[in-house]
């Protein structure tokens, strides 16, 4: 085989294995998640939601890792559609400031993601997901303990637990730390995300970055210190798709549309702990509030 011969099968073999990993565009959409419980259920949320007013079919694939494995996928094809954060976004993806009202971080994302990746965002599910600086319900009562700014005092005796992503985005550790001028009693444990808040009820850590819409946050009498100097960026939750998608299927995004304005922090957390605390089947629990929702039969 000459070398023009064999480039000719190289070049063969990737395209195979990129239609491979491309979903078909013409009766299915793929929607994808990041690896926690709250991506997952607004993953499955959204596919509910296709299948249910569509004639779509819908594949999931959720547990992606995190935002960037997701940025890739939904780049490269391989999946439609998945819910992310504007705050995310914003500083992880487009590696601008933390900064701005939630509308104008919103416009901000769109318009950038529009212009540069192919991709557009849904109107907003309704709550904001930021992150939750949590310590024990039990030393907030303690120590009379509210915010990170009064935390800096009793940081050095603690010890701190983030995820890998919190560790390296730019809107997460060093710039918290710096901001509160936050010193630990030694290096942070870095944990999957699913372990920080067991960890922090265990007394393995004493402080951990969660998620303000936890649903064991109550369930665990865990405390969330106020973001006094307002460090963290808004993050409402949004659907991202791919606009050749949208162009091929429009009915995606106005089925999407509807649940604009649909969960608030409140009903965000239940959904979180019914899954996390109670160990209930998600799609149960999903088909449960789209019917609550009057958008499910």
């Amino acid at each position: 085989m000459t070398h023009r011969q064999s480039t000719c099968v190289l070049i063969l073999i990737a395209t195979a294995l990129a239609l491979s990993c491309s979903p078909s565009r013409n009766d299915r959409i793929v929607v994808g998640s990041k690896n926690f419980t709250e991506s997952f259920l607004l993953g499955e949320i959204a596919a509910q939601q296709i299948e249910a007013h569509t004639n779509l079919k819908v594949e999931r694939r959720f547990y992606l890792a995190g935002t960037y494995i997701c940025q890739q996928a939904i780049l490269a094809g391989r999946i439609d559609v998945y819910p992310e954060y504007t705050g995310t976004a914003l500083t992880a993806i487009l590696k601008q400031p933390a900064s701005g009202a939630k509308e104008e971080v919103y416009q901000r994302v769109k318009s950038e993601y529009e212009s540069r990746f192919g991709l557009t965002l849904g109107p907003a599910f309704g709550f904001n997901d930021t992150f939750a600086m949590e310590i024990r319900g039990e030393d907030a009562r303690r120590l009379k303990v509210k915010s990170l700014s009064q935390a800096a005092a009793f940081a050095p005796q603690w010890r701190a637990g983030f995820g890998y992503e919190f560790m390296e985005r730019p809107d997460g550790y060093r710039g918290l730390v710096a901001t509160y001028g936050l010193h630990f009693a030694e290096q942070p444990r870095i944990m999957d995300l699913g372990l920080l808040t067991r960890a922090l009820k265990d007394h393995q850590i004493d402080l951990a970055a969660g998620n303000a819409t936890d649903g064991l946050i109550p369930a665990l009498d865990l405390f969330v210190l106020e973001d006094d100097r307002h460090y963290f960026p808004p993050y409402e939750a949004v659907p991202v798709m791919r606009e050749q998608t949208i162009r091929q299927h429009p009915e995606v995004a106005q089925v999407l549309a509807e649940l604009a304005g649909k969960i608030s922090d409140e009903e965000m957390q239940r959904l979180n702990y019914a899954v996390d605390g109670q160990h209930r089947d998600a799609a149960e629990v999903v088909r449960e509030f789209l019917r609550s929702k009057k958008l499910a039969q």
